[in-house]
């Protein structure tokens, strides 16, 4: 990827002259590709995304590796799609099925699902080829997640739940007649007394 540099341009901060260029590419990423030497100026090795863009600075190149593939198995499984287009995916995740790989669940999850799925429509995240899971959900619940396909998605999606411009609402199923049938029920969360691989609201 190369550009070479305007007039208008001149005396800029190198990263944002790239951000501008390549906005398909996030800022993080740009970043992180300067310091790892992967942007010349002119065929030199450029380091410091704060750095300035000079008078005779002429063509700026930036190479970005492709997307690597991680040790993760793709699986044909099940999935409910919600929806789905070319910078993310909608999925109603089953109970029973674990979200990320992890000891104990090497695979059938549903990142494994998802590596299926989206096969080359997934661009890249940290550049590696996997799904940009931005929330979690536990095991034995189901419910909606929204998974990104790139990079971009995948930081636009973590800010949004980082500043709780999302809404999540739960429902659950109570255990016996609750007096009142109306309230709310405040308390930590932590580990079941009973049974400590569940979580439920401590009240004491």
């Amino acid at each position: 990827m190369s550009l070479r540099v305007a007039e208008e341009e001149r005396g800029k901060r190198l990263d944002h002259l790239l951000a501008k260029h390549f906005p398909d590419i996030s800022r993080s990423r740009i970043k992180a590709l300067i310091v790892q030497g992967a942007v010349r100026i002119d065929g030199a090795v450029v380091k410091a995304p704060a750095h300035r863009i000079r008078a005779d600075d002429g063509e700026v190149v930036m190479s970005v590796p492709a997307a690597v593939a991680v040790e993760l198995v793709a699986q044909d499984l099940p999935l409910d799609i919600l929806f789905e287009d070319e910078h993310l995916i909608i999925i109603n995740k089953a109970a029973g099925m674990v979200v990320h790989p992890a000891p104990g669940h090497p695979d059938g999850t549903l990142v494994n699902a998802l590596l299926h799925h989206c096969g080359d429509s997934l661009l890249g995240i940290g550049g590696e080829r996997r799904p940009g899971i931005v929330h979690r959900l536990d095991k034995d619940t189901s419910g909606v997640m929204v998974v990104a396909k790139h990079q971009a998605a995948h930081e636009g999606l973590s800010a949004l739940f980082a500043s709780h411009d999302l809404e999540r609402v739960y429902q659950a199923v109570l255990w016996g007649a609750p007096s009142p049938t109306e309230g709310v029920v405040e308390g930590a969360i932590g580990r079941d007394r009973m049974n400590r691989k569940k979580m439920a609201v401590d009240l004491k």
